[in-house]
């Protein structure tokens, strides 16, 4: 698994906390110029850091996600490039998945002939930004972009040759009422103009982020957070209607039509490796005791034994490493932006129990039995918080998914 953060917006989103710098649209060459230098010097710190860690991507490898930020405001030189620089480090791909983040209005200025270039490097899925498709909704947001853009966005992509669309939704707004939010719902439904629906949807609730312009309006009084009973009805609407319509809903915030969950994102869920290249990106590393395998080796100790539930994983350590969120540092040396902190048997299993019960797949009961408290684990089976799959497996039901944090920090 790979991930490229792409930090770059043309504006910020009032909800928004994720590292990335303003590249407005220019109208002078000049700054035109500017701006495209610094792309420039971004892809070439990208390469750098793409060949000096490129050992640590495993040869299983088989997903790539390109992300941000907005990763279509940069020109389709810029994705050339970074392929190139994939493929110099073994790792060009094709790959079962390779997604790139959009915004509508990006696809509607650039038109097809830019997803065309895309879908020539081997992307096979898109994810847009699509949030609302009430108007009020999305300028409050700071969006670029109105419903109608967004609609002929969707042309776009789909007249291009793209056949796996994802896009994502916001509820959760003090401001946005049921009959509102039931409205997006069916426009998102309605997106396609050849009818064909959108692959996926992540939908997720509107949040107040340390460092977004929302905490600024918080903290002075100019917004209040929608209560919990208005999220938990409109939460329960999304279900309702992407159910309708033939979703899965497999994990909290995603739903999928047969055959298109998104594998990248499964994938973290399932605790696989992964490496994050770009600043303020993060990577996930298991580096075992031989380690020539997995590139170098970070200090601190090795967790003996087998951990139970990590078939495989003995003798190693475990490694979150990230990139300071700071362009002008990574362009001059993405060495001097990495950090990375040694996870413990406790930290890992934690881990793994938080990200399986987001999902419908779950985990094993035994798994849970080893490693939570057992009266606690009891009562949430009588009080219908958890349920066994088909399977065996342990899950919480989709009618617990709103309360699920509140579920896990009860059994762990």
């Amino acid at each position: 698994m790979i991930y490229v953060h792409i930090p770059f917006c043309r504006s910020f989103c009032t909800y928004c906390d994720f590292y990335s710098e303003v590249a407005p649209r220019c109208r002078e060459a000049v700054d035109s110029r500017r701006q495209d230098e610094k792309f420039g010097r971004f892809g070439k710190a990208l390469s750098s850091e793409i060949a000096m860690r490129g050992t640590e991507i495993s040869d299983e490898t088989d997903t790539l996600y390109i992300g941000g930020g907005t990763p279509s405001v940069l020109p389709l030189s810029f994705f050339e490039s970074l392929m190139s620089s994939l493929r110099e480090a073994g790792h060009g791909g094709p790959y079962d998945e390779f997604t790139v983040e959009v915004n509508p209005e990006d696809i509607v200025e650039k038109g097809e002939a830019y997803v065309e270039g895309l879908l020539r490097l081997g992307v096979n899925r898109i994810s847009m930004g699509v949030q609302s498709f009430d108007d009020g909704v999305l300028r409050f947001m700071n969006r670029r972009h109105d419903a109608e853009t967004a609609r002929r966005a969707y042309a776009v992509l789909e007249n291009a040759g793209v056949r796996n669309i994802s896009i994502d939704l916001i509820f959760g707004l003090p401001q946005l009422s049921e009959l509102q939010w039931s409205d997006t719902l069916e426009k998102a439904m309605d997106i396609s103009p050849s009818g064909m629906l959108p692959q996926h949807i992540s939908s997720y609730q509107l949040s107040v982020e340390p460092g977004s312009m929302l905490a600024k309006m918080a903290a002075k009084g100019l917004f209040k957070e929608a209560s919990d009973e208005l999220c938990g009805r409109q939460y329960e609407i999304l279900c309702d209607r992407l159910k309708q319509s033939g979703y899965d809903h497999y994990e909290i915030s995603n739903f999928a039509r047969p055959g298109y969950k998104a594998m990248h994102n499964s994938a973290y869920w399932s605790h696989v490796p992964y490496v994050g290249f770009g600043p303020g990106a993060h990577s996930f590393r298991k580096i075992p005791s031989d380690s020539s395998r997995s590139g170098p080796v970070m200090p601190g100790p090795r967790n003996s034994g087998n951990i139970n539930g990590f078939p495989g994983w003995e003798n190693a350590t475990y490694v979150r490493q990230w990139n300071r969120p700071d362009l002008n540092s990574y362009i001059t040396s993405p060495a001097s932006v990495q950090e990375h902190e040694t996870l413990d048997e406790e930290q890992l299993i934690l881990e793994k129990i938080m990200l399986a019960l987001r999902t419908s797949v779950g985990i094993s009961e035994d798994f849970l039995r080893r490693h939570c408290d057992l009266s606690a684990l009891d009562r949430a089976f009588a009080t219908g918080d958890l349920v066994l799959n088909p399977d065996g497996n342990v899950r919480i039901p989709e009618s617990r998914f709103f309360i699920s944090d509140s579920i896990i920090s009860d059994i762990v």
